[in-house]
């Protein structure tokens, strides 16, 4: 276990950062603390980790245990408890247009075409139309949707629904894409397939992404680091950085390094 011991090192630093530099975004002593009619839940405890610019990072950890919470405050659409999330090093007090977010379901306009569905962010921007058109086309080509611009959801896949989503999520050009759980409503063959695609657009685009996941192979092939949250309230057990080389392809995941990492992962999370 010397290397589970070296991969949690420090809880969630990363390793890409250089000192004195700026992350992305740094979680700060997150807490967060829901309120019902049935009384207070505490979903997160005492979470801090930094995303380094271009960084991958993946969270996993057993159902319930706040990954999704931790989503939302880096999003800006929930407030910590106690604690702050700072984006480029600025206090994070709402949604911000340099942070796009995917969930697990696409939430498509089914009035709206491809197209139109990827220019919603820039119409609401008030983004000339030719510009916009161009920017949004731009972005179903990197997707792989070239030749849907014209067709409607209803006419989609479950796994070309999402690129629509990723690209709606890259069109207005954030520093950072969230991503929560966005292929836990597929196949496997189609989440596989789906996996290898977000690695191409994350090569092609190079944006620093934070993904939800409770696969802990699709973990260790997309990220560069996996960081595993304990049960409900949630805080960071463990942190491992995945030195497998890149551009990855879907035979790493049958090689003696991956399993080892995958199985590291796994006696992490209990």
């Amino acid at each position: 276990m010397s290397n589970l011991k070296e991969a949690s090192r420090q809880a969630g630093k990363s390793a890409n950062l250089q000192d004195g530099s700026v992350p992305v975004m740094a979680v700060e002593h997150v807490s967060h603390v829901y309120t019902s009619p049935q009384g207070q839940i505490k979903a997160l405890t005492d979470i801090s980790f930094e995303v380094a610019p271009q960084e991958f990072v993946c969270l996993v950890g057993p159902s319930g245990c706040g990954k999704s919470t931790l989503l939302r405050l880096m999003a800006g659409l929930l407030q910590p408890t106690q604690g702050q999330v700072r984006l480029d090093g600025q206090p994070l007090a709402g949604p911000h247009r340099q942070i796009g977010i995917v969930f697990q379901r696409a939430n498509l306009m089914p009035w709206r075409s491809v197209r139109d569905n990827v220019l919603l962010p820039l119409e609401l921007e008030g983004v000339p139309r030719s510009e916009a058109v161009e920017r949004a086309d731009a972005m179903i080509k990197l997707v792989g949707l070239v030749g849907f611009e014209r067709t409607h959801p209803r006419n989609l896949s479950g796994g070309m629904e999402q690129r629509v989503a990723i690209a709606r999520a890259l069109v207005h050009e954030p520093e950072i894409l969230l991503l929560d759980e966005p292929f836990g409503a597929l196949d496997a063959m189609t989440r596989e397939r789906m996996s290898t695609e977000l690695l191409r657009i994350w090569e092609a685009s190079r944006k620093t992404v934070v993904m939800v996941t409770h696969s802990i192979q699709e973990a260790v092939f997309l990220a560069d680091r996996v960081l595993v949250l304990t049960p409900r309230p949630g805080r960071v057990r463990a942190t491992f950085d995945i030195p497998l080389p890149r551009p990855r392809d879907i035979a790493v995941q049958y090689g003696m390094l991956f399993g080892e990492l995958a199985g590291q992962v796994r006696a992490a999370i209990g």
